[in-house]
């Protein structure tokens, strides 16, 4: 099976619908991912089938749950989840932040090479940006604890906007220590084509004075 089929297979599973270009445009990605790996330290997963499984199809999984039209991926990394879902979603528009300025760089030559018009790419601390508008979703991906994340990120999400943490095992622990400032809307176990791993969602939803 090609990495094309393998890719293809998997979007099947999780119920996407998805065309030759944005195919083709993941696996140009994941063939810049690997290519720069070996000088910026990206992933730690150097195998090509395997960046499809726990990369990309991963990042696909929770295309589903997003919402809203305006939405920043932060500690983006080499650009997951963003860069996958923005290929996605053409209509929807992204911020990817990260404060390395080398993962930074990547993602940005990556979008220039994808062509993507609806991405955005900030070098920064998430604590220190500060957005032009608030976000209908804030997105994070093996980011840090859940109390930090909502800590450090309250100040981008718009009134009616949602916070989106994709997380390994279930995060009883993490939920239990929210404020009451926070509300858990949604948690969700996810499953991956090929990825023999637990993948949990949490949908957090807060009270704050944005928007």
């Amino acid at each position: 099976m090609s990495l094309h089929e393998q890719l293809a297979a998997g979007c099947q599973q999780l119920g996407l619908t998805v065309n030759d270009a944005q195919l083709n445009a993941l696996l140009h990605y994941q063939a810049m991912l690997l290519k720069w790996n070996r000088v910026y330290n990206l992933t730690a997963i150097t195998e090509p089938r395997q960046v499809i499984t726990h990369h990309l199809l991963d990042s696909l999984a929770i295309l589903p749950y997003l919402q809203g039209e305006h939405l920043i991926d932060v500690g983006c990394g080499g650009g997951l989840p963003g860069l996958v879902l923005a290929i996605m979603s053409p209509n929807k528009q992204f911020v990817l932040l990260d404060s390395n300025s080398k993962k930074t760089r990547f993602v940005k030559q990556a979008v220039i090479e994808l062509k993507l018009n609806n991405v955005k790419v900030q070098h920064s601390r998430v604590e220190q940006y500060q957005p032009e508008q608030p976000f209908d979703m804030v997105l994070s991906r093996a980011f840090a604890s859940l109390a930090d994340m909502l800590h450090w990120c309250t100040h981008l999400k718009a009134k009616d906007g949602i916070f989106l943490a994709m997380k390994g095992a279930s995060p009883l622990e993490e939920l239990q220590q929210l404020t009451d400032d926070f509300h858990l809307i949604k948690q969700h176990q996810l499953v991956v084509p090929g990825l023999d791993a637990e993948r949990h969602i949490v949908l957090i939803d807060s009270q704050n004075q944005n928007g």
